[in-house]
């Protein structure tokens, strides 16, 4: 394993298995098989709702809590000072520990500040071992960089090979802020799996198209947390510590950025203004 030295010295697996869109029961099962295949970051959210699952499958996993790094998030609705803070004593109960490693704000809406001060105190009280954020854009992220006491040591943004986030990597590092990607495989888009320039140099290594996007995310520092309910793709998807691209390889991977989403663009104004008012609903209810 490859680690990350966050901010406060904590340091993080920079390969990690997530749950995103994976119902309770299945999570138990998934979470369970990715253990078992050496993972030892589970990245999980509590608009996911599948903390209990990931927590069931810490306890029976027979892995001592010291050695597995937990991530979770705040979601927007539960932004605000108090709201934050119970919300994150709610997701130690559905996990079932008594310390997060990494608490994310989900998305830059809605009162972020307020939902950060919460966030510095659940740190202040050892709640959490490290904070930060998720889809802050460069603008966003140098905004609570700057007004709060304690700023973020992780910043999770959609990342893979059709989109870099080169300029936000820059920020990010200029800020001492760890790059985390969501969607490493950028969710199948833009065919993914069937790229020839990812294939030509998986074959040269007798790697797949996956695991060459990971050691190509990897060896620019980004912390990965490549998805999947199949437990020989986990261990194919793990399986990228006994490789090295060459400067070549890495230089024409370079070139498939579009410098855009493929995922969820968060510039969309129809798509944000749809998210906002799902938000705004769960807040009212």
């Amino acid at each position: 394993m490859e680690y990350k030295t966050l901010s406060n010295g904590v340091k993080m697996p920079m390969l990690g298995y997530g749950v995103f869109q994976i119902d309770g029961e299945t999570t138990e099962r998934c979470v369970a098989d990715a253990i078992a295949s050496g993972y030892r970051l589970i990245d999980t959210a509590q608009a996911y709702g599948n903390e209990r699952g990931v927590g069931a499958a810490v306890k029976a996993s027979g892995v001592a809590r010291e050695d597995l790094f937990i991530v979770s998030k705040v979601w927007v609705s539960n932004y605000g000072e108090g709201a934050t803070y119970d919300s994150i004593k709610r997701s130690l109960e559905l996990l079932g520990v008594e310390q997060i490693d990494l608490m994310l704000l989900h998305q830059a809406y809605g009162d972020y500040h307020a939902a950060w001060r919460d966030m510095e105190r659940a740190y202040d009280d050892g709640l959490v071992r490290t904070i930060g954020v998720s889809n802050f854009d460069p603008t966003r992220l140098l905004d609570i960089c700057t007004f709060a006491c304690i700023a973020p040591m992780v910043n999770q943004v959609e990342t893979h090979v059709f989109w870099q986030q080169g300029y936000a990597h820059e920020n990010m590092e200029n800020l001492g802020v760890a790059h985390m990607s969501w969607g490493p495989f950028a969710e199948g888009a833009n065919g993914f799996f069937s790229n020839p320039l990812l294939a030509q140099i998986g074959e040269a290594h007798g790697k797949s198209v996956g695991q060459v996007a990971l050691r190509y995310l990897l060896d620019l520092g980004v912390i990965v947390i490549p998805k999947s309910t199949h437990k020989e793709r986990m261990e194919e998807n793990f399986d990228v510590f006994d490789f090295e691209l060459t400067d070549g390889e890495r230089a024409k991977i370079a070139e498939l950025d579009c410098g855009r989403s493929m995922c969820f663009d968060h510039t969309d104004v129809q798509l944000i203004g749809g998210l906002l008012q799902m938000i705004k609903g769960q807040m009212q209810s």
